[in-house]
């Protein structure tokens, strides 16, 4: 080398490393969305992710949308309703637990919202790829074990001839694959999978899943988010073939299902578990002592309790939970908790169902978020679904988007009359 290269060589700058900041956010918050598919053990990996995910986020600072205020109140006094609630049982150790969770789920819904309202496109794909990831994993995990394929079976987690996989409740477990299954779905539709018939392997691997949870509830919130979802792409379609596409795959999907129900009913205990769990009500549904016969003895005592039974305590009253999350909303968190649950659901309702018709930059992602989570709240009807982790996440990405497209909006009406930005 010549002294000239040397001096060169010597006089450059020192190499720095250079850390995107953003891709590091988008990198743990994926890690954070996958480990949501663990929820077999407590504290759960998804618990410490959110931590990390949280504080590496905040790191960054954020911004308040002034759309985000009014249902952040709302969760803000349903937990204020739940610390009331619970002030007469701090020193039972069930109820304090209970509420401690429902602080923790609330903190992660004040996440998502805020989280989910800036770079909302990029972020909604991150967090649906993670997502979908994460329940194919735990989708092959519990055919594994219900299978036993290699002799794992025993290893893995099925219940009474129930597959609940990497979850502890079947019911959890076939519910946790509705988001996934409709974004799948949904990227089909509209193209957007580079590699359509491994995303379809993936989606037949899911449904499966779903199927052999034997969840009544799960089978209801899959088939009613995919259509509504399919509904909501169709009327929005802009061109006639996306609009044939479709029909071709939902003609496709239902003669796959039946195939596929004639082959998998053919074996005898799978037959002897579905026939029995087809079925509207069973027995322990029936009856004064029954969940239905709780639900009704419970609503007419909270009646003359305001503050409701108090956290976790109805089980104590009726030896069961309610299995219905608006009746828990009322026992856990008394009246007012109660109506506050019914503002939340009725106003992300009305959000989500715009979202998805209203013409917007996020109308697509909003076709993917919100079918599963009034899916889930529908749900809630028929069992308790309130410490549900997925179903904080869908609250967050769906008023994320909001907040995103009423940003947009605003950016639409100060630019010069005739332009439009995407």
């Amino acid at each position: 080398m010549s002294s000239i290269e040397w001096t060169a060589a010597a006089q450059a700058p020192p190499r720095t490393l250079r850390v995107n900041y953003q891709r590091v956010v988008n990198v743990v918050f994926a890690i954070f969305v996958f480990s949501g598919m663990m929820s077999i053990i407590e504290p759960s990996p998804y618990d410490f992710t959110s931590l990390l995910a949280m504080l590496v986020w905040f790191m960054g600072g954020f911004r308040l949308n002034a759309t985000l205020i009014p249902i952040l109140f709302l969760w803000v006094f349903y937990q204020i309703s739940g610390f009331v609630s619970l002030m007469p049982y701090w020193h039972e150790p069930d109820p304090w637990l209970f509420q401690m969770q429902s602080l923790y789920l609330f903190t992660t819904v004040v996440f998502f919202s805020l989280f989910f309202s800036e770079n909302t496109l990029e972020r909604s794909e991150v967090c649906l790829k993670a997502f979908t990831a994460g329940a194919i994993v735990s989708a092959i995990i519990g055919l594994i074990g219900y299978f036993n394929v290699a002799g794992l079976g025993p290893a893995l987690t099925v219940i009474e001839g129930r597959v609940s996989a990497t979850f502890k409740d079947p019911n959890v477990f076939g519910s946790y694959l509705t988001l996934a299954t409709t974004f799948v779905l949904h990227s089909l539709y509209l193209r957007k999978l580079k590699h359509p018939i491994l995303s379809m392997i993936g989606l037949g691997i899911m449904m499966m899943g779903v199927f052999l949870s034997f969840s009544r509830g799960s089978w209801a919130a899959n088939i009613g988010a995919m259509g509504i979802m399919t509904m909501a792409v169709f009327i929005t379609a802009e061109q006639r073939a996306t609009r044939r596409r479709i029909g071709w795959i939902m003609f496709a999907a239902v003669c796959a299902l039946i195939v596929g129900l004639m082959v998998i009913l053919s074996i005898e205990e799978i037959r002897t578990v579905f026939l029995d769990r087809f079925t509207l009500a069973k027995d322990y549904d029936q009856g004064e002592t029954g969940r239905f016969g709780n639900q009704a003895r419970g609503l007419s005592m909270l009646l003359d309790r305001p503050l409701g039974f108090g956290p976790l305590r109805f089980r104590l009253w009726f030896d069961l939970e309610p299995h219905n999350t608006f009746i828990s909303a009322f026992a856990n968190n008394g009246w007012a908790g109660g109506l506050i649950w019914i503002f939340i659901v009725v106003m992300t309702s009305i959000v989500g169902f715009r979202l998805m018709f209203v013409a917007s930059p996020f109308r697509s992602v909003a076709q993917v978020f919100f079918p599963p989570l009034f899916a889930l709240l529908m749900q809630g009807f028929q069992i308790d679904i309130d410490h549900w982790r997925q179903l904080y996440l869908a609250f967050g990405a769906v008023w994320g988007l909001e907040a995103a497209r009423m940003k947009w909006k605003m950016q639409q009406r100060a630019l010069p009359s005739g332009a439009v930005t995407a």
